[in-house]
């Protein structure tokens, strides 16, 4: 009995060592390294974001903007970073202390989580290994997409709840009810590109269009003018701004909070800004593809990195475009806001998804 029990120690013993052996360790440091360089490349594109935003309005304004913290004022991030870290937590007395301090946590673990599935370019070659610039290619990337965006929403909620304050509950309210009624709206968008597409999967969607002869914007556009009307409500940004608005809510959901707290929840809405202008450009501008350039004519790794710039140039752009509708249209009124969602924008995705069809089954 002895002996049989040692024997099947050692042989399931032996199985595990052999399991551990056999696992690919590379890859986990390659998806490591990759969650690192991505993770903090998107904290630090957010940080030189807000530096842009005051920028770009100090240029349509005809004023200066922030130019006195380093040469051109570049180091302004970095001052109301410290700014941020410096000044005292506080917690209201009537507050929910636990929930409070979850809900900005939550709203910026959301926001980053989104660029798990993002492709940020083609496979490049490091030590011998074939390494993806994906952190993880998901075939159903894009439902992946719509599940972690809706949770950020409840950090916004839980924030406004647990201030224990009427106006950040309102702001809470508002937030929640504005991204139901424009998620509708950018699914159904979406809905009509998958038709085309026929994946979920945001890697298969972009090789689609780098060998295609066209961007999937060409067969999409009014879905793209949804999808990225949508996008600008579920990243609260002007006209969309509602959940925000000053004059009517003081300073929002986040009135009550202060230092990193209140960054994280700023820090949130610029990296949103950011995963929302990947996708848009994975999923109509065909990523990370660049025009008239034949990747064979150069080497695989600086093919690769001549996508992952191409794709950063996409975003930037669309920041911009984020950040001149910002500076230049007013905000909506919360009615007009619900009616322009539930009026508008679904009758217009679903008369985009009937013709989608019906060209599909023509053969068109």
């Amino acid at each position: 009995m002895g002996r049989h029990l040692t024997q099947t120690i050692l042989i399931k013993h032996n199985y595990i060592s052999m399991t551990i052996l056999a696992f690919d360790w590379g890859l986990v440091i390659e998806k490591l390294i990759l969650i690192a360089v991505v993770v903090f490349g998107s904290l630090g594109i957010a940080l030189y974001t807000t530096f842009g935003e005051r920028k770009v309005a100090a240029i349509l304004q005809d004023r200066p903007g922030p130019n006195r913290a380093g040469p051109f004022g570049l180091l302004q991030p970095l001052a109301d970073g410290l700014k941020l870290i410096m000044k005292e937590e506080i917690i209201p007395t009537a507050a929910n202390k636990w929930l409070f301090i979850l809900g900005p946590g939550l709203a910026m673990t959301a926001s980053l989580m989104t660029c798990a599935v993002i492709p940020w370019g083609s496979d490049i070659e490091l030590f011998g290994r074939k390494m993806a610039l994906q952190i993880a290619d998901i075939n159903i990337g894009v439902l992946y997409v719509f599940a972690v965006v809706s949770m950020g929403v409840y950090g916004i909620m839980i924030g406004g709840w647990a201030s224990n304050n009427k106006f950040s509950l309102m702001s809470s309210l508002r937030a929640a009810s504005q991204a139901i009624s424009y998620e509708l709206a950018m699914g159904l968008a979406l809905i009509a590109l998958l038709m085309t597409s026929e994946s979920l999967s945001l890697k298969t969607i972009v090789e689609q269009q780098v060998k295609g002869n066209w961007w999937n914007i060409v067969y999409q556009p009014l879905g793209f003018l949804l999808f990225f009307i949508a996008a600008l409500a579920e990243c609260n940004r002007t006209p969309f701004d509602l959940p925000e608005a000053e004059n009517e809510l003081n300073f929002g959901y986040h009135q009550e909070y202060s230092s990193m707290k209140l960054g994280f929840y700023l820090f949130a809405e610029y990296v949103n800004m950011i995963m929302s202008s990947a996708i848009m450009a994975s999923m109509y501008f065909g990523g990370y593809d660049l025009p008239f350039f034949d990747e064979s004519t150069v080497a695989p790794n600086i093919a690769a990195m001549i996508g992952v710039g191409t794709l950063l140039i996409k975003i930037v752009l669309f920041i911009f475009v984020f950040m001149w509708i910002r500076w230049t249209i007013p905000r909506f009124r919360y009615d007009q806001l619900m009616n322009l969602g539930w009026k508008t924008m679904i009758p217009l995705a679903l008369f985009n998804l009937l013709i989608t069809g019906a060209l599909i089954l023509a053969n068109l």
